[in-house]
């Protein structure tokens, strides 16, 4: 770490109160983009400054730009419902989660910066013993690999979580819920300051308002990218920029990828007195929703994805009144809540809806891609994994099933079980 990065304490913290919050330092710098750097990864999300970070603490490499069109976080990274989970069963997607998990745990202590995780437990309600027992047996095969999971019978749930709708003539009458006790939430941006004060301090530049327009092809491999404040040179390039993988895929030579752009809307209340404590969800036949509550005391909460492509980062009504009528459905005492903001991700959808965490058939060029409703969870796991790929010209066990080859070599991951359809899952 470098010395010029004062750590945060409860020391400097009470200092800095009485005098005024004057004297912190910067968190991180404001560099030019040098002309050449050992990588480059494209796009300062989540995913971006985790690989960043990991490549130079784990593996040393500092000379690393990452690249950002905007400004750091503004993408998918701050508009997401900030939910952390690993209750995955498909062999792939299971180690890598828990993986994801187990940093996230230590991910407050281990970057000197409080992602404000709290593992609050994610509650599935179930509504008919088909959806119990179809849910049993992921939570079975979740056990099985050493992942928490445990069932709640409906009197424990009501015990719990008292405020849900368990009237006999509910829409959708409650029976129990899986529930995951170490899962929760996280503060989005809280994530990426953290990543980027941590990297910065490593020796990476994370260059904003650098937007990448195309790749630099040099006898087959790419060798660097053009932006608009100039050419940039690198031996490895990244790409982890979500729902845009899809437009600069083809700039970089890798044609049309097996991924569908689609968005995901969220919304947050007006502030309310403590009342969520657990991340509370629902689907499977019966709509789909979830919802917790935020520090500041906002219900944030969404829904299914738009089933058609689209690069907004906007709502639309008939999102917001299927949302509203999920939240009625469970919990009716927010009928009268208003609404305080809303807003949309754009989300590369994978056709089996699993990632891609891998080297390309473009030498020089690595892809992290393919996310669909799973991309915050990963962010500890996905920069980790990724940082390791680049590094070493080659995939971690963990993330070596997540490659683009799959559909080609018959082995999807399919954790949806919803087909070769992106919008299923």
């Amino acid at each position: 770490m470098s010395s010029t990065m004062r750590r945060y304490n409860a020391l400097n913290v009470f200092w800095n109160g009485l005098t005024g919050n004057k004297n912190w330092d910067r968190a991180w710098r404001d560099p030019e983009p040098k002309p050449k750097y050992e990588v480059i990864i494209v796009g300062a999300g989540g995913h971006g400054l985790a690989t960043a970070y990991y490549l130079a603490k784990n593996h040393g490499i500092t000379r690393v730009a990452v690249l950002e069109k905007g400004w750091l976080g503004g993408g998918n990274s701050g508009r997401n419902t900030t939910i952390v989970r690993s209750n995955y069963m498909m062999p792939g997607n299971c180690a890598f989660y828990e993986h994801s998990l187990k940093l996230w745990e230590n991910l407050s202590h281990e970057l000197n910066y409080n992602v404000m995780f709290s593992q609050r437990a994610h509650v599935s309600l179930c509504f008919s013993p088909g959806q119990r027992d179809a849910m049993a047996r992921r939570y079975n095969t979740m056990r099985l690999s050493g992942i928490d999971g445990e069932w709640w019978a409906l009197d424990k749930l009501r015990k719990n979580i008292p405020y849900l709708n368990y009237g006999e003539d509910a829409r959708y009458p409650i029976i129990g819920a899986f529930v995951q006790p170490r899962a929760g939430t996280a503060r989005h941006d809280a994530v990426n300051w953290g990543y980027a004060r941590t990297a910065d301090a490593l020796g990476v530049d994370i260059i904003q308002q650098c937007e990448v327009t195309d790749f630099i092809h040099e006898n087959g491999r790419v060798v660097g990218v053009n932006t608009n404040r100039g050419e940039i040179r690198a031996e490895k390039v990244g790409l982890a920029v979500a729902g845009s993988t899809s437009t600069l895929a083809p700039k970089a030579g890798l044609g049309r990828l097996p991924i569908e752009t689609h968005k995901l809307q969220a919304f947050v209340s007006e502030p309310l007195k403590p009342l969520v404590d657990h991340v509370i969800v629902y689907g499977v036949g019966h709509g789909h929703f979830y919802i917790s509550q935020s520090d500041k005391g906002g219900l944030v909460f969404g829904g299914d994805l738009d089933f058609y492509n689209s690069y907004a980062q906007k709502g639309n009504l008939p999102i917001y009144s299927d949302v509203a009528g999920c939240a009625m459905n469970i919990m009716p005492m927010v009928g009268r809540v208003k609404i305080l903001r809303q807003w949309a991700g754009i989300m590369d959808m994978s056709m089996d809806g699993s990632p891609f965490i891998c080297k390309t058939d473009v030498p020089g060029l690595y892809l992290n891609a393919g996310w669909c409703y799973g991309g915050f969870k990963a962010i500890p796991g996905s920069g980790w994994c990724f940082a390791h790929t680049i590094a070493h010209d080659d995939p971690h066990d963990i993330n070596a099933p997540l490659s683009l080859d799959r559909y080609r070599k018959g082995r999807h991951i399919d954790e949806g079980g919803g087909g070769p359809v992106p919008k299923h899952h």
